[in-house]
């Protein structure tokens, strides 16, 4: 005879939670105005580096308004930042908070694959354009 496990209910809202990816769902919807924590690892002032550091501060302005923090790293000027997150390519971007961490290699110019790893998909754009 093997035990069942039943889903459990959220007290919060009284819905039975079945997967992690709903509980993600409902976390996000929990707190609207959570900040997003940002770093990007570029390699100085090449054009890979800025295509990265301007599409994702576009990105992050027209989903995001002012709840995100993104810190640049260069990699030639602190070299030592490489081996705290374990960086084997550049651009990188590093999604800390809110969790799960994430990573995205590359100039971060194909909108949608970010939005996605970001877990921004669902998020409405705040910035309309013009």
């Amino acid at each position: 005879m093997s035990a069942r496990k039943s889903p459990r209910k959220s007290s919060r809202q009284g819905k039975v939670i079945d997967s992690s990816a709903d509980f993600e769902k409902l976390l996000r919807r929990a707190d609207p105005g959570q900040r997003f924590v940002l770093r990007l690892y570029v390699t100085g002032n090449t054009v890979r580096s800025s295509q990265a550091i301007a599409n994702i501060r576009s990105l992050c302005e027209d989903y995001l308004g002012d709840r995100y923090d993104l810190e640049v790293v260069d990699i030639y000027q602190q070299p030592g930042a490489l081996a705290k997150d374990q960086i084997i390519a550049a651009p990188t971007l590093i999604k800390q908070l809110p969790a799960p961490m994430r990573r995205l290699i590359g100039d971060l110019s194909d909108r949608d694959k970010v939005l996605v790893g970001l877990d921004l998909k669902a998020v409405e754009r705040i910035r309309q354009i013009p």
